[in-house]
């Protein structure tokens, strides 16, 4: 790891040292360096509807299902997109443009690498199963992760505790022994509600 790199490894084992049983990883701008490829898949499909939407408003909402986020922008912009058709459209130009190149936010990825059969580990996410496998995958880690919860898999998705609560119980962990480490407020928000304890790996 690189200078910059390391003194963030080290300020996030200062701050997950405790008495945790399971560390639950975020997957994209936590684990995965991909909200720039994000972005660009959302910008995409709406210029191709004549809409130019700004990437902050991804940045805003992240963590949320993409079909929530698709949500925001209607209101935001006062657009109509259908979120099923947007978020599939999206979706196609991600995977055959962006996925492959996907790099690691490496001293998140160092830290669940070290910490595998020190804790349990999960990954929940917003985003759909088969891109999350996909992005684990590239990354090296996906066989280090023993549950994943991901969008639709709840009857709520983030800022809900929904996922969180999902993936504590299927590690068989209180939610009280869990640490969520997220890059985004409604991770946040959802890691408060369910009554877990959180690092925001982007103010480190």
């Amino acid at each position: 790891m690189e200078a910059t790199s390391l003194k963030k490894y080290k300020a996030l084992t200062k701050l997950s040292s405790g008495d945790f049983e399971a560390f639950l990883y975020d997957c994209d701008g936590t684990l995965a360096d991909n909200m720039g490829a994000h972005k660009q898949s959302y910008i995409r499909v709406a210029a191709d509807e004549g809409i130019v939407i700004e990437g902050d408003i991804i940045d805003e909402f992240a963590g949320l299902p993409t079909q929530n986020v698709i949500g925001e922008i209607n209101k935001r912009y006062n657009t109509n997109f259908d979120p099923a058709d947007f978020a599939g459209r999206k979706q196609k130009i991600f995977f055959n443009e962006f996925i492959e190149h996907t790099q690691p936010i490496d001293y998140v990825v160092n830290h669940l690498k070290n910490h595998v059969g020190k804790v349990r580990v999960g990954v929940v996410s917003g985003g759909s199963r088969r891109s999350v496998e996909k992005t684990l995958s590239v990354l090296g880690i996906l066989d280090m992760v023993e549950v994943l919860v991901c969008a639709g898999e709840t009857p709520n998705g983030k800022p809900y505790p929904d996922p969180f609560l999902a993936a504590a119980e299927k590690l068989g962990v209180d939610p009280k022994r869990c640490l969520v480490f997220e890059d985004g407020e409604p991770g946040v928000q959802a890691a408060i509600a369910a009554d877990m304890q959180w690092v925001r790996i982007d103010k480190i």
